[in-house]
């Protein structure tokens, strides 16, 4: 049987790892066991934080939209109930996007419920 010298595959993997940590602070980014610990737990913060993003931006929407229904003299929970009766199928992310830069959409918008 031949015999394998797997240097080369070693040097491969460790220049992939730190080539990732690139970044990463003191010891993470130029030793080769600190850096394998921070890209694990940088991938697991990395997947729990893509589900967190969403509810996130959810919230932020909704502080948008309360900003803008009430300057125009209406609470946010009202204007989502009048938008639901009304059957006017307009999704938080672009009420909110209408709210922050469509001031006068968002006023048309309101009128409509009214």
């Amino acid at each position: 049987m031949t015999r394998v010298k797997k240097g080369v595959h070693a040097l491969k993997r460790r220049r992939s790892v730190l080539k990732q940590t690139k970044g990463f602070r003191h010891g993470r980014s130029t030793k080769e066991r600190q850096a394998k610990d921070a890209l694990l737990h940088a991938g697991n913060y990395a997947f729990a934080h893509r589900k967190d993003k969403k509810s996130h931006n959810r919230k932020l929407w909704n502080i948008k939209i309360n900003a803008g229904a009430r300057e125009l003299g209406m609470s946010y929970s009202r204007f989502m109930d009048a938008l639901k009766k009304k059957n006017i199928m307009l999704d938080r992310k672009i009420l909110s996007d209408f709210a922050e830069h469509h001031p006068t959409t968002f006023a048309k918008v309101l009128e409509a419920i009214k």
